[in-house]
């Protein structure tokens, strides 16, 4: 039974037939254990039609909760992260949710979530992530899911405050197509009806208004939203691209290089010479990214990076010649 709730859960309809086959059961023992799930207070429906199914609805109440196992272990560990990193201010809810589910956990699971200890530690940073209000976040949600343009107030530079106009706040008509998180903070990707482009908005400065406005056709922003979203960070116009892209020849093992990338392409050319391709925001952010690793190298292209470095070379000279000698 617990295994048909799951099916059941995991997509909108199931033909009887396709239940059985998952399930290594016969139909007449499906509809047996449907029977006992509608005991148990869960709204399954039947289907009707050539292929003959169930659907899990929505009911008025909220039935009995059954987890399997596995289900519950990974509730508790993913309550146990969101108490600390989701940013929405839910993180009280979750301890409490956590506690809840632990209590009427059998012993053999509590041990498993016990010895599963998880501690989840937030960036450090000069200031902390503004906390998004859960109210806005399910208003946002229930307007990507409805598919309903949003009219509401957005403050460029500083986190908006609920129940209130903020300073220097620009209001915006925009189609919602994802509710999105990314290192600690909410954004919202959506088509910007007034500015004809798509936008990336931070949650945490958003003020809805109400009503919502009319239905559209929902579509992907280009290349996806993973890879649109990411060149948007990355300082690009394109999907997941970085603006500035180089290529030197670096004086270290590949190997030595290799394990300090989170993005970027080593090839090894002998044991102390090795070909990086990098990528950053701007070609003064590359040669950086290339200087950290103090080692000579040499500059394959674009003509832009050699510009780069020749320019940060000179600051360099210069301010070792400007500064006072010691006596």
């Amino acid at each position: 039974m617990l295994s048909l709730l799951s099916l059941l859960q995991a997509r909108r309809d199931w033909p009887g037939a396709l239940l059985a086959e998952r399930l290594e059961i016969s139909p007449r023992t499906v509809r047996r254990d449907v029977d006992r799930l509608r005991e148990l207070g869960y709204p399954v429906v039947a289907t009707k039609g050539p292929d003959g199914g169930y659907r899990l609805d929505a009911g008025k109440d909220l039935p009995p909760l059954l987890f399997d196992d596995e289900q519950a272990v990974a509730l508790a560990v993913a309550l146990r992260i969101a108490a600390a990193t989701t940013g929405a201010g839910i993180e009280e809810a979750a301890v409490r949710a956590l506690l809840t589910v632990r209590q009427v956990m059998p012993a053999r699971l509590r041990h498993r979530v016990d010895a599963l200890p998880v501690t989840a530690v937030a960036r450090p940073a000069d200031r902390p992530d503004p906390q998004v209000d859960t109210g806005v976040l399910v208003a946002l949600g229930a307007a990507v899911n409805a598919h309903e343009e949003l009219r509401f107030d957005h403050v460029p530079g500083a986190p908006n405050r609920p129940g209130g106009d903020a300073a220097g706040a620009t209001r915006r008509r925009v189609q919602p197509h994802h509710l999105v998180t990314w290192d600690g903070r909410w954004y919202l990707v959506g088509w910007d009806l007034d500015r004809e482009d798509w936008r990336v908005f931070r949650a945490d400065r958003i003020t809805p208004r109400t009503p919502t406005g009319p239905r559209f056709v929902p579509r992907e922003p280009p290349g996806g939203v993973a890879a649109f979203v990411a060149g948007r960070f990355r300082g690009s116009e394109s999907s997941g691209g970085w603006p500035c892209r180089g290529e030197v020849i670096l004086g270290l093992p590949a190997a030595a290089v290799s394990r300090h990338l989170r993005d970027g392409i080593v090839e090894e050319l002998g044991p102390d010479r090795c070909r990086l391709v990098l990528g950053s925001w701007s070609w003064a952010a590359l040669t950086a990214s290339v200087g950290r690793f103090d080692a000579d190298f040499e500059v394959v292209g674009p003509p832009e990076l050699a510009d780069a470095v020749t320019r940060l070379g000179r600051r360099c000279a210069g301010a070792v010649s400007a500064a006072p000698r010691p006596r």
